[in-house]
């Protein structure tokens, strides 16, 4: 049941041409051309950068967001 012969995929075809026209298929190819080349030149791309990247540095404890909050309570404390 689940056969598809030469037979089929011709009517399938004769179908698909004569719901998007000749012109419109033939740009729809297209498309998908190009867009596979495109991926293509991305993944070549994507090869060529350097797999090895710098190590982030950790912030010291004085550059952090609590440390920023906690000075700025001590200075808005009044002197006694």
């Amino acid at each position: 049941m689940g056969n598809i012969g030469l037979p089929g995929i011709l009517i399938l075809a004769f179908l698909v041409l004569l719901l998007f026209g000749r012109g419109r298929f033939s740009s729809l190819m297209g498309d998908v051309a190009q867009g596979l080349k495109s991926f293509k030149k991305g993944m070549a791309e994507e090869d060529e950068t350097p797999a090895k990247s710098e190590p982030r540095q950790l912030p010291r404890e004085d550059q952090t967001i609590e440390a920023e909050v906690k000075r700025d309570r001590e200075q808005d404390k009044p002197a006694s």
